[in-house]
């Protein structure tokens, strides 16, 4: 055994600095101290494990045997057998088995994912096996599986190579279970909105400082024509959070539709409460957006819990958002309303619908008809999104065209009736 209280001082301090359990360095230290022991005093097929005691300082090292029978140990005609086949293997595949790593296990025939270890049989090691008879004189309700641990003695100089093995581990994984810890915490965030600092900008890739790590934000997820400044705090989506060899691959958007509704979450209450639910967003990130809204109390306008007293909360959204317009109406289960509201604010004199083809017309006035559609058709094209029908705006025709198209439709009907008594 060995006296590293200063050890432990350092691993408390790494554990408090670096937000790790310290739990989790033990353990690794453990492992890597249990190596080292192995590779300078032990003995090949052993089991060795170390054990830590951050309270008294100490380490003490311990062999584990795992307690067999005479059903679960080969004889010696298998083990020759298996010697047999073995030099009869042809050398490359003898290679190929040699250079393959082994499963790290408890055993070679107990294995996490082995639950019939019992019918397994073993060529019996004494370094780490342990008859039942012989278990039983150490400890009388000794069991088939069970594990024992013997303490193994003691070398002066293992105190030296317990310190170098450990300072070896703690750099070497010191990061990966940070990493560890940061993937975890930051694959639960998926889809919520965080706040960072633009660190650097590489090329057109912009990388966001979010506290314990950096964030993506690619070009694609980018608000198109938007600048972003170093230093300049900006909120963005978790889109995505992958496992990468360099640590958790955390990637960000400013275009993602989500955005909006987060944002709005944030600051609308009734939205965050669920009194008022966004029920469909359609966005054309830096341009214009269009989020439908209903109210599950009567009592609560949505549009105008999202709008707020003199358009504050809206201009909280569209100030985030860089001067993204936003249009906010209210939601209907009819399609005739709901592509009314969606097309505002154009007004809509009349909508006819197709149920089949989930498409629809819209009539509005003819001084109304450029507005409807919007620059380059983003209107009709929102609205389209925003209610999943296919939407054709039309305008009104003047009194004397619809007269005359009414009577031109009647001569159709009559030519048609009279083709038919023919």
């Amino acid at each position: 055994m060995m006296d590293l209280k200063s050890f432990f001082q350092a691993i408390q301090q790494i554990a408090d600095e670096k937000n790790i359990p310290k739990e989790r360095i033990l353990e690794t230290i453990e492992m890597a101290l249990a190596a080292a022991y192995k590779r300078d005093y032990g003995k090949r097929g052993q089991v060795i494990k170390a054990k830590m005691e951050p309270d008294s300082g100490k380490v003490v090292i311990k062999q584990i045997k795992t307690i067999v029978d005479e059903s679960m140990i080969k004889s010696e005609e298998e083990i020759l057998a298996e010697e047999e086949k073995e030099r009869k293997q042809p050398e490359n595949l003898q290679s190929e088995s040699e250079e393959k790593p082994k499963k790290k296990g408890k055993e070679d025939f107990i294995t996490e994912e082995d639950e019939d270890w019992k019918e397994k049989r073993v060529r019996f090691n004494p370094e780490r096996h342990i008859m039942l008879e012989e278990a039983k004189k150490i400890k009388e309700d000794s069991q088939v599986g069970e594990e024992m641990e013997f303490s193994l003695e003691y070398h002066d100089d293992f105190g030296r190579i317990a310190a170098q093995t450990a300072k070896q581990v703690i750099i070497q994984r010191i990061r990966e279970i940070e990493r560890e810890i940061i993937f975890d915490e930051f694959k639960e965030k998926e889809g919520e909105v965080l706040s960072g600092l633009v660190q650097r900008i590489e090329g057109r890739n912009v990388f966001v400082d979010l506290g314990r790590t950096t964030g993506l934000l690619p070009l694609e997820e980018q608000i198109p024509r938007e600048r972003y400044g170093m230093g300049e705090r900006i909120k963005t989506l978790v889109l995505l959070v992958e496992r990468n060899p360099r640590g958790p691959g955390i990637f960000l958007s400013r275009s993602h539709p989500r955005l909006l509704k987060k944002l709005f979450e944030i600051e609308v209450p009734e939205v965050a409460s669920g009194v008022v639910e966004i029920k469909s967003i359609a966005r054309e990130a830096g341009a214009r957006s269009k989020v439908a809204v209903i109210s599950n109390e009567e009592a609560v306008d949505p549009v105008g819990s999202l709008v707020g007293q003199k358009g504050v909360r809206v201009s909280t959204v569209i100030s985030e958002l860089g001067g993204e317009k936003i249009d906010v109406m209210e939601w209907s289960e009819k399609p005739e309303e709901f592509i009314t509201n969606a097309l505002s604010p154009a007004k809509v004199l009349n909508v006819e619908v197709n149920e089949s083809m989930k498409e629809a017309k819209a009539i509005v006035p003819e001084e109304q008809l450029s507005l409807a559609i919007g620059k380059g058709g983003q209107n009709v094209r929102l609205a389209a999104k925003l209610t999943g029908w296919k939407i054709d705006v039309r305008a009104e025709q003047p009194s004397s065209l619809k007269d005359k198209k009414e009577e031109e439709e009647k001569e159709e009907e009559k030519e048609e009736k009279k083709e038919e008594e023919k």
